[in-house]
């Protein structure tokens, strides 16, 4: 699998279920960490995925921490507007873990400060914006990292 898109506690259903289809479309898995803001069942994520949200490879996690216990030894990347460093900057490895906060707050400052030398930003061209929307957010950086590992 190219990549493992992982979204702690997301809040838009209409925005995993476009994840999960662009999870499918790029060859990735999809991680969920709970809480949602919806239930999975939602008729809304299903729309958005279409008939493919089956097909999905999604994981599932009570919590970060139970997320972090399981994948501990792996290939982190953040993603905040609070990042230093751009996406382009990442050097993508096949199986990476690209981990999106939620969408009212992003991720949680400590993971942040904790891993600042790997938290990216998607770069923004207006003072009048604050973030992406998480959908778009997660596709720009999937595809960057695609074209990155099918470079040669």
């Amino acid at each position: 699998m190219p990549f493992n898109i992982v979204l702690f506690e997301p809040e838009i259903p209409n925005n995993t279920g476009n994840i999960g289809r662009l999870a499918l479309a790029s060859g990735s898995n999809l991680h969920l960490v709970k809480p949602f803001g919806f239930e999975l069942d939602d008729k809304r994520i299903k729309r958005a995925g279409l008939d493919y949200w089956p097909y999905v490879s999604i994981f599932i996690y009570e919590n970060i921490e139970a997320f972090f216990a399981e994948h501990e030894d792996k290939n982190f990347v953040y993603f905040s507007s609070h990042g230093k460093k751009n996406h382009w900057s990442i050097d993508y490895k096949d199986d990476m873990f690209l981990i999106f906060g939620k969408e009212s707050v992003g991720l949680p400052q400590k993971i942040i400060d904790q891993n600042l030398d790997k938290t990216h930003k998607i770069p923004l061209y207006s003072p009048h914006i604050r973030s992406l929307n998480l959908a778009n957010a997660v596709g720009i950086v999937v595809y960057e990292g695609l074209r990155n590992i099918t470079k040669n």
